[in-house]
């Protein structure tokens, strides 16, 4: 899916990757940064990979703040690693996703969510 993109207007781009908003997105300004080779999660990228890749994910951050005119008020970041991790499309993908205040009632625990009876602390 993401060997060969088609209209897709690129945030950013670097050696390692490319970022682009998310088809689907979550929230305005959702994007993935997607390496240009393929591999499956992140564990299989190599170390300069998962840093070029990371940096890529900083400069899209840059990027939709300017975008969305003005900051978010929070971020989530993150990635699925397997099927049982919920990975659907097996081409490595990051999620950068924006966050405002009041966008769901309890943001606590944030990423926890994935496992909702286990996102809060005890």
């Amino acid at each position: 899916m993401f060997c060969e993109l088609r209209d897709v207007e690129l945030l950013a781009e670097s050696e390692a990757g490319v970022a682009f908003l998310d088809r689907f997105p979550v929230s305005e300004g959702h994007a993935l940064v997607v390496p240009r080779r393929h591999i499956e999660t992140w564990f299989d990228a190599s170390e300069s990979e998962q840093f070029e890749l990371l940096k890529l994910l900083a400069t899209v951050r840059r990027r939709l703040e300017e975008r969305l005119q003005g900051a978010p008020d929070g971020w989530n970041a993150g990635f699925n690693a397997g099927a049982a991790a919920g990975q659907t499309v097996m081409h490595l993908h990051l999620h950068l996703i924006p966050r405002w205040i009041g966008d769901v009632p309890d943001p606590r625990g944030g990423i926890r969510g994935v496992l909702p009876r286990r996102r809060l602390y005890p």
